[in-house]
């Protein structure tokens, strides 16, 4: 019985050191959000999922440091939920950020994003006149566009070395037009129109070289927020799908370890044959 409890004590103490990283990917998601995705409503679900995870664990290490029926109880049957929580949340998040990818260019390192290569639940969410304005905001307030800004030995590059950058999607999608429409580079943030006719994308009358516009107001730079959103879900969903796993693991071991101990506490004290028992132990939890 020891042993039993021991075991499921040093479990408990492997889950909590597993709600780390949970809460880890939570907070991340969370500085992600202040300086680029500036949706802060995204990174509450791990948060939870890591707290319950953490504070379930601790009920579960004292359960089995003290052999604390109720608490051993409650351990098994709260980590059951979330896991299927969390499981839940995978789902989720794979399958909101299923669609959508930046689109290659002739003769450019970068991606253009497109709005509608996207659909679903976040683009909707996104997209819609209640949440963009504050998205926007946020992303002008982060700098991001005025942080684009490279010289080679105080010289400006050039449009080709421009072309050749690898632009974040938030870069690419908020911070200068859509290649299509054929604006000519003056520098990073600063596009003058073409001797052509522009595309009919409507971005293209959008796009404003006044630094506090440029193209914020684009369904490219909404495409943008949902390209990042999708790369940092993806990252973050990876360690979760570990996570989960193991968690799976240690539940089975950890029920397996209690039923062990249930076993032992319905039996007749040491040195009294069990078949002389006038009732069978019954096995619960």
């Amino acid at each position: 019985m020891r042993a039993s409890n021991h075991l499921i004590g040093a479990l408990n103490f492997l889950t909590f050191l597993l709600s780390i990283p949970i809460l880890g990917g939570g907070i991340w998601l969370s500085s992600r959000a202040s300086t680029t995705d500036c949706l802060r409503f995204l990174q509450w679900p791990l948060i939870v999922i890591g707290i319950s995870i953490m504070v379930v664990s601790l009920a579960g290490f004292a359960g089995a440091c003290y052999r604390n029926t109720f608490l051993m109880r409650l351990y098994l049957v709260v980590m059951f939920v979330v896991i299927a929580v969390l499981i839940g949340f995978i789902i989720f998040a794979y399958v909101v950020t299923d669609k959508g990818s930046g689109r290659a260019l002739l003769n450019r390192a970068y991606l253009d994003y497109y709005l509608q290569d996207y659909s679903g639940w976040l683009e909707e969410r996104v997209a819609s006149n209640a949440y963009w304005p504050k998205i926007s905001a946020c992303v002008r307030d982060s700098k991001v566009c005025g942080r684009m800004g490279r010289s080679i030995n105080g010289v400006p590059e050039t449009p080709q070395m421009f072309y050749l950058r690898t632009l974040s999607p938030i870069q690419s999608g908020c911070c200068k037009p859509p290649t299509e429409c054929g604006y000519i580079y003056q520098n990073e943030t600063v596009w003058n129109i073409g001797s052509g006719a522009m595309a009919a994308n409507p971005d293209c009358a959008r796009w404003s070289n006044d630094q506090e516009m440029l193209c914020y107001a684009c369904d490219s730079c909404k495409a943008g927020v949902l390209a990042s959103l999708k790369k940092s879900w993806r990252k973050v969903s990876v360690i979760n799908i570990i996570v989960m796993i193991i968690l799976v693991i240690v539940y089975i071991i950890a029920y397996t370890a209690f039923r062990n101990n249930r076993k032992m506490d319905n039996d007749e004290p040491y040195g009294e044959a069990r078949m002389t028992k006038a009732q069978p132990s019954r096995i619960n939890i």
